[in-house]
């Protein structure tokens, strides 16, 4: 509240009333675990003493697996939706645990991670009610801050085991949730995008109007002769940059966005003769800047002035947003295999080319070592995970199989 300038009620309102819900309800459940002085009193234990004999066996048995209980971050697989899921403690680590749940599993996709508390019933393993979805960057902040409790706890000459830490760290899971999920859903957090070069992602659309008795032969011709563009079809041309010698640093926070051959030549931007008009569209001011001036003399009195559209990220988003996405006509069957070709070529050149997740390192490399695997593993499940996260569970980018690729990078006995 303190950092985000909002009131307690703001909460509720930016999230939602559900996550109000689920936030209260995991801080009771953290209310039901502590002891209070002077005799470390447990809340539980009093009400069952005074009011246990109101309850169900089945009731009780769950207030008491309830108490003893500590939240843990775990990561999901083998989710069998509306029944169970496989769920992997991410904190405490040992075997995986099968856990009996009906909600969750509708929504959770294989290598999600969540914080709940896991709790024992009746031979098996249920979830309770407070249940936050962590994402990667949560997942980050919250291991800096549980690394920062341990090394507190040993400064302190307490030789607390990982249970007992966890039983202090409840508060931690919400407030690294909330400090990953309330910045953004306030709109303050937005990612700058940068394309290869490091230039700020702003789309640029430079129209050259065709002058009158000058045909598409002819632009097509005068394209021709320019050394930078590559034909891809009649009316169609890349426009290329020079291979980088080395790979560029990424700026902090950034996230960069390019577009290559095949041999990881970089495509700065594309033409395009469509009716009367020759269109380059590039995705920074800086390319605009270049490719404009260049264009123009290359192809002369051949065309007019152009005009230049403008349009950002959030822009596009919105516009999207806006409309309804299009049916497409290819035969779902057809763009199943069309995509999962693409997916199987651009991953299979991935192999050989430096990942940022793998310390600028190719996945070939990382799985030589014990510490590039540790790594190759996390990344291999988090563009599974992605993959995933789509609307339609028969999108084409849902149904693909990586199996192939955790064999070929021998850790398929790690995709647990």
């Amino acid at each position: 509240m303190t950092a985000l300038d909002i009131e307690y009620e703001e909460i509720g309102e930016i999230l939602g009333e559900h996550w109000d819900r689920t936030l209260w309800g995991c801080a009771f459940e953290d209310f039901l675990t502590q002891g209070f002085d002077p005799d470390g009193v447990n809340i539980v234990d009093d009400y069952i003493k005074r009011r246990g004999w109101n309850e169900k066996v089945q009731s009780k048995t769950y207030m008491k697996a309830l108490r003893t209980s500590v939240m843990s971050l775990y990561e999901a697989s083998e989710i069998v939706p509306g029944q169970s899921m496989t769920l992997r403690d991410m904190v405490r680590g040992g075997e995986p645990l099968l856990v009996h749940e009906h909600s969750a599993t509708q929504s959770l996709k294989t290598w999600d991670r969540i914080a709940a508390r896991v709790v024992p019933m009746n031979g098996k393993y249920i979830l309770a009610g407070g249940v936050l979805p962590f994402t990667l960057e949560g997942t980050t902040l919250f291991q800096k801050g549980f690394d920062d409790l341990c090394r507190q706890s040993r400064d302190e000459g307490i030789h607390a085991d990982r249970d007992a830490l966890l039983a202090d760290a409840a508060s931690l899971f919400t407030n690294a949730w909330l400090f990953d999920t309330l910045p953004k859903a306030m709109g303050l957090i937005a990612p700058m995008v940068y394309n290869s070069d490091g230039d700020e992602l702003v789309f640029h659309s430079v129209r050259f109007p065709i002058a009158a008795g000058v045909t598409q032969t002819a632009i097509g011709t005068q394209l021709d002769t320019v050394k930078t563009l590559h034909r891809e079809s009649a009316t169609f041309w890349n426009w290329l940059g020079t291979k980088p010698t080395k790979r560029k640093d990424k700026k902090d926070g950034g996230v960069e966005f390019n577009s290559t051959m095949e041999d990881g030549t970089p495509i700065l931007g594309n033409i395009e003769m469509k009716g009367r008009f020759v269109t380059l569209t590039v995705n920074s001011a800086e390319r605009a800047k270049a490719g404009t001036p260049l264009f123009a003399k290359a192809l002369g009195n051949l065309v007019r002035a152009p005009l230049t559209e403008i349009q950002t990220i959030d822009q596009m988003r919105a516009d999207h947003e806006g409309n309804e996405a299009p049916q497409s006509v290819v035969p779902p069957e057809i763009a199943t295999k069309l995509v999962h070709e693409m997916l199987d070529k651009s991953y299979r050149e991935t192999l050989d080319q430096p990942v940022g997740m793998l310390g600028d390192i190719t996945p070939r490399a990382a799985s030589k070592s014990a510490n590039g695997r540790v790594k190759l593993v996390e990344w291999l499940k988090y563009i599974e995970n992605r993959s995933a996260q789509q609307p339609d569970d028969t999108d084409p980018m849902a149904t693909y199989d990586y199996s192939w690729l955790w064999r070929e990078l021998g850790v398929e006995n790690e995709r647990r």
